[in-house]
């Protein structure tokens, strides 16, 4: 049963938390007061995977997110975002946070983030010797519009990363998140051509439109293509869906206030501070990730 530590120094806000969590009864909830309780309580009994709050007395949640990345790098952290913490929650997923939920969401988006996470982060890989050899490996996909196939091809890619040697097992979470991000980005938005607007004002209306389309021409003809590319020195990855794409030099500012907060606002987030590189085609409707195995001294960049 996964363990979930719940870390904030408001003890009504760490209720709200596990509370939203509870209603799934594979879930373990433990809590802590501050980031020193956490790290104590880590220590003891490592949990398997840590939601926390930003700002809190004694140990905050950006130094909380630098020490579990340092002392226990397979530990994915959450970060519980409010407005005004912008600024320290996008510090806080360069130094290795895996995600984040503004506190106006909870209720919407705390337990399907959580699940996504640890469905990467409990992902089991061996490390044979076969694979300690790999210098190079390549894929190439060209996906029907199914949801149940992402999942699989990012496991896949994430076994690949690790096996291969490009980054650490924290880190190979974060490019397995990222690849999470753009595949549906890839998906819902590009082939399915759903906005993230409307998920964030109506659920079950997004997702009656996403049943509907699915199954509705031209968009159940439309393919996602993925080609990967994974050597010692660095992973790249091509996505590619057959929407009309978008106006990328409109791309929002996702660290902007007023952005970080929307879904799609998130997901260029993610992609932006996990991987070293991140380019769009003119069209829109391609996107090249890259990890670089030595991180370069800037921050991501963007073609």
């Amino acid at each position: 049963m996964p363990k979930i530590l719940i870390v904030d120094d408001s003890a009504v806000d760490q209720r709200l938390a596990g509370g939203l969590l509870a209603i799934d009864p594979d879930l373990e909830i433990e809590y802590a007061s501050d980031g020193q309780e956490a790290l104590e309580q880590i220590a003891a009994c490592a949990p398997d995977l840590v939601l926390t709050d930003l700002r809190m007395p004694n140990v905050d949640g950006l130094e909380l997110v630098a020490r579990v990345k340092a002392e226990h790098p397979g530990i994915p952290v959450i970060l519980m975002t409010s407005v005004g913490s912008e600024e320290i929650a996008v510090q806080a997923l360069k130094k290795g946070a895996a995600s984040y939920v503004p506190k106006r969401v909870l209720n919407k988006e705390l337990h399907s983030t959580i699940q996504s996470v640890l469905d990467v982060s409990l992902r089991q890989f061996g490390a044979d010797r076969l694979f300690q050899e790999m210098t190079r490996t390549e894929y190439e996909f060209e996906l029907s519009n199914n949801p149940k196939l992402l999942p699989q091809l990012i496991n896949l890619l994430q076994e690949a990363v690790t096996r291969i040697g490009v980054c650490g097992e924290s880190d190979c979470l974060r490019v397995a998140i990222a690849l999470e991000e753009v595949l549906a980005n890839a998906l819902y938005h590009g082939n399915l051509e759903i906005s993230s607007e409307l998920r964030d004002t109506d659920v079950n209306a997004y997702n009656a439109l996403v049943a509907e389309r699915l199954s509705t021409r031209p968009y159940i003809d439309r393919r996602i293509f993925v080609h990967a590319t994974i050597t010692r020195e660095k992973a790249t990855f091509t996505i590619r869906d057959q929407g009309p794409g978008f106006d990328t030099t409109n791309l929002p500012d996702p660290t902007a206030p007023a952005n970080f907060e929307k879904a799609g606002g998130r997901g260029v987030m993610l992609m932006r501070t996990f991987m070293s590189e991140v380019c769009y085609n003119e069209t829109g409707n391609e996107v090249r990730l890259t990890k670089l195995a030595v991180a370069p001294t800037d921050a991501s960049s963007q073609c």
